[in-house]
């Protein structure tokens, strides 16, 4: 019988066990441990710390985040920041890199990593979304220079470990990115899902439990507010990831900078201000949130009032109950069309659609002198309260009652 070298049995041993000689439950253990390491550091770091400057880290934590990710992902910093700043800038129009409003949920959903790779190639989006991302030795040298490098250590780290098996590992850690956030977050994050705030695009939150993504489930929250280090906004809402940035915070290793107002309201003032002005474009989200329950509400009466008096017209307006009171930007075109039988149906509503977008357009108006934005704001109120709806009366007084926070 011929005895086969001892080294040969290591050797065996370890294409089938790896060093650690880990069960596949511990395998699978250490694998979500490391993609959810590799998400912490993609919403932390790379979105809200580098995109958004959210929140300022200690060299320490930013550092490691930057060599965790130049290992897992491949992916540098400056590219992801300019692609997701210019995503904000430009969302949901033909130049967005990878919004499913345009490109189609399909291409976004399987195609997201090739989006990214197509607009990190841009030198124009660099140049214009890059600024104040890293921009020292090591990522010139390293990070930036040599991204291939940091991944095939990955894939020889995990086959050490694990053996053959750790080439699974790794390949899952490659993907984890690519499928989650390229494709989940940008794919359906503006796809399906439900709104807490109006903002002028299609964000949706996912679910209110942001743990698998790190928090990125909130999509809308975050759009609505996109400096803010915070995507939860509802009480039932959960992000993980603004669990870990206030242990860093705790521990002296991250300096929060802005997280999103809450909507404070104190008594109303007898006559709207520039304060009053100050308060409804900071709270102007929670604005357009409580507009939509009124129109909401408005609709349900006028269906109610409607079928009492036995008009076909009800069926109308109960259609319209689904989209009414979503913001104006989002109506399709066979909505629009059909305005002119809601508001054949119910003054009432055309008076609050009208008035809604009255509103909007103070706080869009760029180009006017704060004096002409109060006396706008200040002309709104007035018309609302002698409207004799009383949701616009209702709404006047929220607008009086608002605080700068």
């Amino acid at each position: 019988m011929i005895q086969i070298p001892s080294s040969l049995d290591w050797f065996a041993a370890w294409l089938t066990d790896g060093l650690l000689g880990w069960s596949w439950w511990q395998i699978v253990l250490f694998t979500l441990a490391v993609t959810h390491v590799t998400i912490a550091a993609v919403t932390i770091f790379l979105h809200r710390s580098q995109a958004h400057r959210a929140l300022d880290l200690h060299p320490i934590p930013a550092h490691f985040f930057r060599f965790w990710l130049w290992l897992t992902t491949g992916m540098v910093t400056k590219e992801w920041a300019a692609i997701h700043r210019k995503h904000h800038a430009k969302c949901e129009t033909d130049e967005d890199p990878h919004s499913p409003q345009t490109r189609g949920i399909r291409k976004v959903l399987l195609e997201g990593s090739e989006l990214y790779r197509s607009e990190a190639a841009n030198p124009e989006t660099l140049a214009k979304y890059g600024h104040g991302t890293p921009d020292d030795w090591i990522e010139h040298k390293l990070y930036s220079r040599y991204t291939v490098l940091g991944i095939s250590l990955m894939m020889v780290i995990n086959l050490l470990l694990f053996g053959v098996i750790g080439v699974t590992v790794w390949a899952v850690q490659m993907l984890w990115i690519p499928v989650l956030a390229a494709g989940v977050i940008n794919g359906i994050g503006h796809y399906w899902g439900y709104r807490n705030f109006d903002s002028p695009d299609a964000s949706t939150n996912i679910v209110p439990l942001g743990i698998l993504i790190g928090g990125e489930e909130l999509h809308n929250n975050h759009h609505a507010f996109a400096t803010s280090a915070k995507l939860s906004n509802r009480w039932y809402e959960f992000d993980i990831g603004w669990l870990y940035i206030r242990i860093l915070a705790l521990l002296g290793l991250a300096k929060i900078k802005k997280i999103a107002p809450r909507p404070r309201l104190s008594e109303a003032r007898p006559r709207v201000d520039l304060d009053t002005l100050q308060a409804v474009i900071q709270n102007r989200y929670d604005l357009m949130a409580a507009y939509a329950d009124s129109l909401k509400r408005a609709c349900s009466e006028e269906v109610a009032r409607l079928r009492q008096m036995r008009s076909p017209q009800a069926a109308v307006v109960a259609a319209a109950r689904n989209w009414l009171p979503a913001d104006a930007s989002r109506w399709t075109a066979q909505q629009r069309a059909r305005l002119g039988e809601v508001f054949a149906a119910s003054g009432r509503l055309e008076k609050l659609v009208q008035m809604r977008d009255e509103l909007v357009q103070i706080w869009g108006r760029s180009n006017a002198s704060r004096e002409q934005l109060v006396a706008q704001l200040q002309g709104w109120c007035r018309r609302a309260e002698a409207s004799g709806v009383r949701a616009l009366e209702e709404l006047a007084l929220r607008v009086r009652r608002y605080a700068v926070s």
